[in-house]
């Protein structure tokens, strides 16, 4: 099956009243994790590459390993890149098969922002892709984003209408209180201002940083809008986390591939959780 876009995966789920999941893939195991689970959940799926998992894995190899997860699902895949910063990388991605992109130009001043994402807009567009883009700056560290909590700010609603309707954007990246990495407390979120931003722009909203936000507070965002959540801590936590417990009850073993085993399959139960949570379970 071919890859779709965010926009068209975006507007079923602005129908169904539910999110997608976007999970962060940087290798082989990981992406088959996450197409298992959208096979066994019956869900549509986006599968997203970093800056930082691009240099890693090669931009080819991960292209390749999410189509041939998605040829054999006959489920709606999209491959997103998350967070690019940089106009030719975005460019390559495009050229290089990525069915949507997000181009972050939230460290920009608002003027800034606005005319280098209508410019990605502009070429994505052309072809086919769709843009997710970011206003307001999104606390912690992914990756090549490394936001201190002091210089981290929330999304201006006014602005947010104004970003919207000058860049043409399909979706919106929101701050409104998550942050990138493990968090230090729990976090809060505020649902006014996701609220009155949706209400300004009648835009798919993307929830950032969402590993380790309460369950709770996930439904009443997607309740206000949110129609896209990322999740990438969690995950490596439980990749990680199997890896390490093999290797520790089984520390003879030069096997790569019965170390990494239990953590795609860890990793493949923790996404099914995410699915289910976000209402996009049994919605492919």
């Amino acid at each position: 099956m071919e890859l779709v876009t965010l926009k068209e995966m975006l507007a079923e789920a602005e129908k169904g009243q539910y999110a997608v999941g976007a999970f962060n893939a940087n290798n082989m195991e990981i992406v088959q994790a996450i197409i298992e689970a959208a096979v066994e959940e019956k869900s549509p799926v986006i599968l997203q590459a970093s800056q930082g998992a691009i240099r890693y894995a090669g931009l080819d190899y991960i292209v390749a390993l999410v189509r041939a997860g998605a040829a054999k699902t006959g489920l709606p895949v999209a491959l997103h890149l998350d967070h690019g910063t940089d106009f030719a990388q975005v460019m390559r991605c495009i050229r290089g098969g990525f069915s949507s992109v997000m181009y972050d130009g939230s460290k920009y001043p608002l003027e800034e922002n606005i005319e280098n994402t209508r410019q990605v807009v502009q070429v994505a567009e052309a072809v086919g892709v769709s843009v997710e883009g970011e206003l307001g700056k999104i606390g912690g560290t992914e990756d090549d984003i490394s936001v201190e909590e002091r210089d981290a700010f929330l999304t201006d609603p006014q602005e947010a209408l104004r970003f919207v309707r000058e860049t043409g954007v399909d979706a919106l990246a929101v701050a409104i209180g998550t942050a990138h990495g493990p968090y230090k407390g729990e976090p809060r979120l505020d649902f006014d201002r996701l609220q009155e931003i949706r209400r300004l722009t009648g835009i798919p909203l993307v929830l950032h940083g969402a590993s380790g936000v309460p369950d709770e507070a996930i439904r009443k965002a997607i309740g206000l809008g949110i129609r896209k959540i990322n999740i990438d801590t969690e995950l490596r936590q439980n990749f990680t986390a199997a890896v390490k417990d093999f290797i520790a009850k089984n520390p003879d073993n030069i096997d790569p591939r019965k170390i990494l085993g239990p953590a795609r399959e860890a990793m493949k139960e923790a996404v099914k959780k995410k699915m289910r949570l976000f209402g996009c379970a049994g919605k492919a």
